[in-house]
């Protein structure tokens, strides 16, 4: 299954997206696609309807993020070797964990802002992975059975003020509009292997990353199972699991970082594609 929220910002209503590509409402069965509505036995439900039968919506509105009431979003860094290699950072012998807080969460093809005082934006195309089943001390063996489903995320940093200004990465990964996730969640069963997903973005037309989740140093089970050792993962956290090679900041010659007025596309395969204009905040 396909889900989705559409409408405007804090009204979005739960969706599901037909094999014709049309939206269809999911309101008369669920209130939105979060919380309970992600735990297996909800998808279970949601599974079991005929789709042809759902109301379709009319027009093309707006696509908020696939998921709603997030608790959190947890990001692993440096989790492709070529990306490790790319920024000159030592291959991690642990995941790299920071937090993107809940306020940067944005919709798949809403505006980004780029930050007052900012001269490093960058971008970041990620497989999101959304938790259903919540759990503590997962064992890798089981940690597939805690995956609700999968989106795609664009990872956006400040670079300077993730790396040049102290303290910890979070205050450059965080703002406002960081956050893109959608265009929707894609359930688990729809994706034989998370470990073998091509992935990519452009700006302005021009493609700077090209990736495959294969490469990734420490893959989505040993994620789950490895957070799940210092915090409760619940239902509805998100968890972004790391960028291939090619972001602006480890472009060479010279790095290259967003500037208000240009146009992101990124995609993973199998979970759709998003668009993002950049504004000046």
């Amino acid at each position: 299954m396909k889900l989705l929220r559409y409408g405007l910002p804090g009204e979005e209503r739960p969706g599901i997206l037909d094999n014709g590509g049309r939206i269809r409402s999911l309101a008369a069965h669920i209130t939105d696609i979060g919380g309970a509505a992600l735990l297996p036995a909800s998808l279970d439900k949601l599974r079991a309807l005929d789709v042809t039968r759902l109301p379709l919506v009319d027009g093309q509105p707006r696509l908020g993020p696939c998921v709603g009431q997030v608790g959190k979003f947890v990001c692993i860094g440096l989790n492709y070797a070529d990306h490790a290699a790319e920024t000159g950072a030592a291959i991690p012998k642990e995941p790299i964990v920071f937090n993107k807080w809940v306020s940067a969460i944005n919709g798949p093809n809403d505006d980004v802002l780029i930050p007052r005082q900012s001269h490093k934006t960058d971008w970041e195309v990620e497989l999101g992975v959304i938790i259903g089943q919540g759990g503590r001390y997962i064992d890798e063996r089981d940690a597939m059975g805690h995956v609700a489903g999968y989106c795609v995320v664009n990872d956006i940093s400040e670079r300077e003020w993730q790396i040049e200004r102290g303290g910890t990465w979070d205050k450059g990964k965080g703002c406002d509009t960081f956050g893109p996730i959608g265009p929707w969640l894609v359930t688990a069963d729809e994706i034989a292997d998370p470990q073998a997903l091509n992935l990519w973005l452009e700006v302005d037309g021009t493609r700077y990353q090209n990736g495959n989740t294969g490469t990734m140093i420490f893959g989505v089970r040993h994620i789950i199972s490895y957070l799940s050792r210092f915090m409760s993962l619940q239902t509805g956290d998100i968890i972004a699991t790391g960028t291939p090679p090619g972001v602006g900041m480890g472009h060479k010659p010279e790095a290259i970082f967003l500037r208000a007025g240009q146009t992101m596309r990124l995609g993973v395969e199998g979970l759709g594609e998003q668009r993002q204009r950049t504004l000046s905040a």
